[in-house]
């Protein structure tokens, strides 16, 4: 008899005699500061009941000190790195793994959905709900998307400058943590009346294709960024594209009649936006303006420079919506 050859198989092909597919070793990144179902005493109860071989664990305060936590993570080599937390975490996380390139190196990313508006998890069909997530975690599909960067940091859902930005750097901390999904709400109401228009001239691909006064710069990686409205009604996060949208809406009229355009059919029904589809963007302002990156404010700026970049991350999906 010949000596007997190992066959190298998929994660879903290595059973153990539970009949369960192994999964080896599983680093969770958790943001401790959110919470949804029986929290994270349950997230670590779920993964623990699995074939799981060894369970790295590492809690942030803030979203903005997980990329340390998860190039510890990424260091002991996972077979699989759960996220816990919103947006915010998903693009600080997304944005360690697409720099070390280790989407290519095979490190599907888990979500557990915990912030506060959860696009990303929404976008890609992720359940909301902590034991659904984590059978998606383990047994789900492996799909590859697209991230977009800009100026320089990467983001799945969507970047923005101008009103957008503002809206969102108001609504962040207490409000946010009192208010929930509200404080956008809230804060778009408050600031819509006053957004101001600047001078915006907007580059696709090298040739210039929007130059006007614009109240809201939109590069978006998903066709959902805000809530359940499509604002980008063709976009697919692993398409080789990004889509932008520019708003010159002013005025709380305006502003209104873009909503509802926007919101009963193609974005472009409104007078006041405007849409395409780039590989690169780049966009100079009359004045600094804030800027944010899926949900999460940043300073401001004149210049933005935006390009997609393919295949950047591995994600688990539920198996019915690849």
């Amino acid at each position: 008899m010949g000596v007997p050859v190992r066959q190298e198989t998929s994660v879903d092909q290595q059973l153990t005699r539970t009949g369960r597919a192994r999964v080896g070793r599983v680093a969770v990144v958790a943001h401790t500061g959110k919470t949804v179902g029986g929290g994270l005493d349950e997230l670590r109860r779920l993964i623990a009941a699995e074939e799981v071989d060894e369970l790295l664990w590492y809690e942030v305060p803030k979203s903005r000190k997980a990329p340390a936590k998860v190039r510890r993570a990424l260091a002991q080599q996972p077979d699989l790195l759960v996220v816990w937390g919103g947006d915010g975490m998903v693009q600080r996380c997304a944005d360690v793994l697409a720099r070390s390139g280790a989407a290519g190196s095979g490190v599907p990313v888990a979500v557990i959905p915990a912030g506060t508006a959860n696009l990303f998890a929404t976008n890609l069909g992720i359940p909301h709900d902590v034991g659904d997530a984590v059978q998606v975690a383990l047994r789900g599909a492996r799909r590859s998307i697209d991230l977009g960067r800009f100026n320089g940091e990467h983001f799945a859902v969507m970047a923005g400058v101008g009103f957008d930005a503002d809206m969102i750097a108001e609504a962040d901390g207490t409000m946010k943590g009192r208010l929930g999904r509200l404080a956008y709400i809230w804060t778009g109401a408050r600031r819509v009346a006053g957004a101001e228009a600047v001078p915006t001239r907007i580059k696709l691909d090298g040739t210039v294709w929007f130059e006007g006064a614009a109240t809201c710069v939109l590069v978006g990686n998903v066709p959902k960024v805000f809530g359940s409205v499509e604002v980008f009604d063709d976009a697919t996060p692993d398409d080789g594209w990004l889509d932008v949208g520019v708003s010159t809406a002013q005025g709380i009229a305006e502003w209104a009649g873009s909503l509802a355009a926007v919101g009963t059919g193609p974005s472009d029904r409104s007078p006041h936006v405007r849409t395409a589809r780039a590989k690169r963007i780049s966009v100079r302002l009359g004045r600094p303006l804030r800027y944010e990156l899926d949900g999460g404010a940043r300073s401001e700026t004149s210049k933005v420079k935006a390009k997609v970049v393919p295949g950047a991350l591995t994600v688990c999906v539920p198996r019915d919506v690849i």
